[in-house]
């Protein structure tokens, strides 16, 4: 017998990295709000690597602190070992990693979720999901009924979740954790888009089993720096990381006994990620390859457990043991946790609109590996966004759009809602065309006045900004004025940096140009510099050296601007326009794109397509 149980303004399916920054979100400005979980001790777990960050991931954590998210603090709080990604690159590619303590990372973010105001944490499963009047209603397998005015779905990897290993199959969810498997026949009678995806994770091996005197260390960056732009100091990295290498003996393993991997054996229908394919896949399409990377990596503290990063692998447990065992100090390593593949529900996040709300769902919302990506950070991005724009529409206030020119969170929810996704996508710097102006040190600049205006920035941190951004501007000025004399001691550092000498006085801003020349070569002689703080440094000295460029990349912003603000209707009929292509008419009513700019990034409509609808904007106006 079904029983009511409560009444919220939010409602959150799931306890991820989506789910968390969803519903502190939505709890923070103001509605009340309850997130679901299967079981409480998976709340903020994370079954894959134990590290928040790396390629372009770092940019998005960056993003979601400047915005007033957790993720970040959350990290810093548990972190192991720091490293900023890609230095010898570009800063536009610069990425910080970090390995945090997963255990901790869990419990911390469980205790956040307690604590926050106006948000009730409570372990169900909610099995049924119906549209009533006045928003939805939630059934639990309790038989709990739930009333919400809005839904948000972030079921990670548990909606209809299968272990494979090896001919081994069963339901679950990501470590042992049961999985959703009812929802998701509520989900397909609603008519949501659902298809699988599936993903994978290495085993675990013990650490006293792993003999580390020939393995390379990898050591953390010093000083190790810190996500959120609220962390002063993360004090000193607390562990090292180590690599390997595969040999032919692990391929003839793999090549022997791949007629036993689900994958290859037609038992896993669910698509995988492309970049970042199991040790199975690696060998089968790089066969030419003699050997490939792993990292080693601690899993906590209070653990003996070892992360294999890149050795993901849904092969039988004995044959796992058995090709990791050819690897170089792997020799007589000690299995604690196998490693599996997982196939998952998730939608076709065609089916929603930027704000992340089901076009076809007033109030219904998903977020994280339910829409289709993968990763812990591309989840919690989606959360933030999707818990904010739920929050906002309950109160009556404009959702938030977030755009390619202003974040990589804009770019992750654009590919998304406009390209779809054929493989749990991932985000990777190369899929942003503004990616020096969307660096990693300046997402405080770009995203905390819009985190403030929301309501998820704090006045007091606003105003440290604001501080911030002053003394930014304070410092270009003093180096534009700051001229240096021909002197024997500025001529012996610039010949130590091998650049040319001067025989005139050069302003400090001038020779920050130089490609040779940074801040730690001037200090000798810029006597009168202000202490700031490094990442200030930093920050002015990018700017300075790539002006010519950042300026080129705001041009290239401003033209895109210009086409989203030709706004098209979300209810117009594409086929009334004549000489639109067939197969544009059919993606532009599938989509319905907000704008031009939208619209022309959506696959299969030309740029022809474009000049016509620019054509058809104009005579619509002009009528």
């Amino acid at each position: 017998m079904n029983y009511f149980a409560g009444e919220y303004d939010v409602a959150v399916i799931g306890a991820g990295h989506a789910g968390i920054e969803a519903a502190l979100a939505s709890a923070r400005l103001g509605c009340k709000t309850a997130i679901f979980t299967i079981n409480m001790d998976a709340v903020g777990n994370c079954p894959c690597n134990p590290s928040i960050g790396g390629t372009a991931k770092g940019h998005l954590v960056r993003e979601i602190d400047a915005l007033g998210g957790e993720m970040g603090k959350t990290a810093d709080e548990c972190f192991l070992q720091s490293r900023m990604l890609n230095r010898g690159k570009g800063p536009a590619v610069h990425s910080l990693r970090a390995q945090i303590d997963r255990r901790k990372y869990s419990d911390t973010m469980k205790h956040k979720l307690e604590l926050q105001r106006n948000l009730e944490l409570r372990q169900a499963e909610i099995t049924d999901i119906k549209q009533i009047d006045d928003g939805y209603e939630l059934t639990t397998r309790m038989l709990a009924v739930f009333r919400c005015k809005a839904v948000i779905i972030a079921t990670g990897t548990y909606l209809g979740g299968r272990i494979f290993v090896g001919e081994v199959s069963y339901e679950s969810g990501p470590d042992g954790i049961f999985p959703a498997t009812e929802l998701g026949k509520s989900l397909k009678a609603l008519s949501l888009p659902l298809r699988r995806f599936k993903t994978g994770t290495p085993a675990r091996v013990l650490r006293s089993s792993i003999d580390f005197s020939e393995l390379e260390v990898q050591k953390g960056d010093e000083p190790p720096q810190p996500f959120s732009y609220e962390t002063e100091s993360l004090g000193e990295n607390k562990v090292d990381c180590h690599i390997s290498w595969t040999n032919d003996a692990t391929k003839q393993i793999i090549l022997e006994n791949i007629h036993r991997s689900p994958l290859y054996a037609g038992k896993i229908e669910g698509v995988g990620p492309r970049y970042c394919p199991s040790f199975e896949d690696k060998i089968m399409r790089f066969k030419e390859k003699p050997r490939h990377q792993l990292f080693i990596e601690p899993c906590g503290l209070s653990t003996e457990e070892m992360y294999l990063q890149g050795m993901s692998s849904s092969l039988p447990e004995e044959v796992q043991l058995k090709f990791y065992r050819t690897i170089k100090g792997l020799e007589n390593c000690v299995i604690m946790r196998p490693a599996y593949a997982i196939e998952y529900d998730c939608v076709d996040p065609l089916a929603m609109n930027a704000t992340l709300e089901f076009k076809d769902f007033p109030n219904l919302y998903g977020a994280g590996q339910f829409n289709g990506s993968s990763g812990y950070e591309e989840a919690a991005a989606q959360g933030l966004v999707a818990g904010i724009n739920a929050a906002l529409k309950i109160l009556g206030r404009e959702q938030v759009v977030f755009t390619r020119a202003n974040s990589y969170i804009g770019t992750l929810i654009d590919d998304l809602v406009t390209k779809g996704a054929n493989e749990p996508y991932r985000m990777m710097t190369s899929r942003s065309e503004y990616r020096l102006v969307l660096r990693q040190d300046n997402a405080d600049e770009r995203l905390t006045p819009l985190g403030y205006e929301i309501g998820l920035i704090s006045e007091e941190r606003y105003n440290k900004f604001l501080n911030k951004q002053e003394q930014k501007k304070a410092e270009i000025k003093r180096l534009k004025y700051t001229v240096v004399p021909p002197t024997e001691q500025v001529n012996k550092i610039l010949v130590s940096r091998e650049t040319s000498e001067i025989t005139s006085g050069v302003r400090l801003f001038d020779l920050l140009k130089r490609p040779q020349i940074d801040y730690k070569a001037l200090s000798e002689i810029d006597v009168n510099r202000p202490q700031l703080d490094p990442n200030i440094f930093e920050q002015v000295e990018i700017e300075i050296k790539y002006e010519g460029y950042i300026q080129k990349q705001l041009k290239q912003v401003e033209q895109m601007r210009r086409l989203e603000k030709k706004r098209l209707s979300s209810d117009f009929d594409y086929t009334e326009i004549k000489g639109l292509r067939l197969e544009a008419q059919e993606k532009l009513n599938k989509i319905k794109p907000l704008n031009i700019g939208q619209a022309s990034r959506i696959s299969g409509v030309s740029p022809a397509d474009i000049s016509v609808l620019l054509i058809w904007l104009t005579q619509n106006r002009e009528n």
